[in-house]
């Protein structure tokens, strides 16, 4: 692959690796205000928070991999596959957490649908295209720029799905009868 065809994608991956940063400084900041807002219940949480940080995390990380000199096939494809390999993996401990919390939030089929069905194909299509990179390397950057905007906007559901909830769920006074 010609380092020409890597370096027209630079400006999409500039922006959407930022878009990216900036939303998990974001989350940071709503999680840390709910925190210290002592109203509202934000027990549970980490089963749904820190995935929407990985999901944005890996689009920033795939971001600044491909803007890396000195890139060929075989090493896109091994960043692709790892990145696919460990998302997935990290899909189960979603899954996990996810059951572990149910106690305190009892997922819906949205939830298993946004916070871990979605997130898990895109991580094993990452993979999928680890393998088809050294084949077929332009349309392999289509596919990683597919995964990363999907990846984007299942972060972007997530967390404004969190904060909406950590918004209209309140703590128990215990000073109410």
């Amino acid at each position: 692959m010609a380092l020409s065809t890597l370096a027209e994608w630079e400006n999409f991956y500039i922006i959407t690796g930022s878009a990216a940063a900036g939303l998990t400084g974001l989350t940071f900041v709503v999680i840390a205000l709910a925190k210290e807002s002592r109203r509202t219940a934000t027990s549970g949480l980490r089963a749904y928070v820190t995935p929407t940080i990985v999901h944005f995390c890996t689009v920033l990380a795939l971001a600044a991999f491909l803007n890396m000199p000195g890139q060929n096939t075989i090493s896109l494809g091994l960043g692709f596959g790892v990145a696919g390999f460990g998302g997935l993996l990290y899909g189960a401990v979603i899954v996990a957490s996810m059951r572990r919390y149910a106690s305190k939030y009892v997922p819906v089929g949205e939830d298993w649908l946004w916070h871990a069905i979605l997130p898990i194909a895109v991580y094993a299509a990452l993979l999928v295209i680890a393998f088809l990179t050294p084949r077929w390397p332009q349309q392999s950057l289509y596919g990683i720029a597919t995964a990363s905007l999907l990846l984007l906007f299942i972060g972007i559901h997530n967390a404004w799905d969190v904060a909406v909830s950590i918004s209209v769920t309140r703590k128990e006074d215990s000073s109410e009868g």
